[in-house]
């Protein structure tokens, strides 16, 4: 069915569009006084930006065939969610006012629609678009919010880790990866997949590894960063750990792993004297 064969639902249709902002305030305005609480004024000229587009979206969704979507629409909520993440927030403060501001939508489309003569059928045929539309949007909302968050997170674990992992040169031939924090198995893998081979690049021959910053580590993890020193001595580069503490020591044997092969020392200075 497309709507705009009846010119009662064109009348609906043009209202929205025209009378955009002056409905995003009153929905703004309403959705406050419900909530009980007090919103920063940039908070709230944002709101009324955001509805004066998205009551601009509804009128125009009037006229398209029943389950056509405008794909302005479909960018727009994108362009909300994105936004969203963008500031650090969280999801859950877009959908925990998703239930008010659709009573909130009804209660103005349904008067509206009433203001045009729309028959109680064509008023609940008109509420069941608006509400299709209001769900299409948020779902694409929180897709694109959860796309850009997973990207902001991975980019931000992959600075974390290179932060974490620093290879800092000593003298020619001599370096220090001191590891800092807890290792779980994506930093383990990083070590493993891009660190060694800036190693080699460096032309290091001998790597101090110290453990003394490490908070957490488990089995698993363990066995990864000890494969670090098995590729390391196939590239012909001898591999000296230091500040192994006695729970990290615990782990490494209750693993299995073969530690005999690896000079250790109590701390970085003390390798360095033993290496003069």
């Amino acid at each position: 069915m497309n709507f705009i064969s009846n010119s009662s639902y064109l009348g609906v249709s043009n209202h929205l569009i025209e009378k955009a902002e002056s409905l995003a305030i009153e929905i703004v305005q309403d959705i406050i006084n419900k909530l009980e609480q007090e919103f920063p004024k940039e908070e709230v000229d944002q709101g009324i930006v955001i509805y004066t587009e998205f009551m601009t979206f509804l009128g125009e969704s009037l006229t398209f065939n029943e389950e056509e979507i405008p794909e302005d629409l479909i960018s727009w909520s994108k362009r909300v969610g994105e936004h969203e993440a963008s500031l650090r927030g969280r999801i859950s403060d877009v959908v925990v006012l998703y239930p008010t501001i659709r009573v909130i939508f009804v209660e103005h489309i349904t008067k509206i629609s009433l203001e045009y003569g729309l028959s109680a059928e064509e008023v609940a045929f008109v509420l069941k678009r608006i509400g299709y539309i209001l769900d299409i949007s948020i779902n694409e909302t929180i897709l694109a919010f959860e796309r850009l968050k997973d990207k902001m997170i991975k980019e931000t674990q992959e600075e974390v880790n290179i932060l974490s992992a620093p290879i800092v040169p000593l003298q020619d031939g001599l370096a220090v990866l001191p590891l800092i924090g807890s290792i779980d198995t994506n930093r383990a893998k990083y070590l493993l997949e891009n660190t060694v081979p800036r190693i080699a690049e460096l032309k290091v021959k001998s790597i101090i590894i110290d453990f003394s910053g490490i908070l957490v580590i488990d089995t698993a993890v363990a066995n990864h960063i000890f494969k670090i020193h098995d590729v390391l001595r196939l590239l012909g580069i001898d591999t000296i750990a230091t500040g192994i503490r006695p729970e990290l020591a615990q782990t490494v044997v209750k693993s299995g792993m073969d530690f005999s092969s690896i000079k250790t020392y109590a701390n970085v200075q003390q390798a360095l004297e033993d290496m003069k």
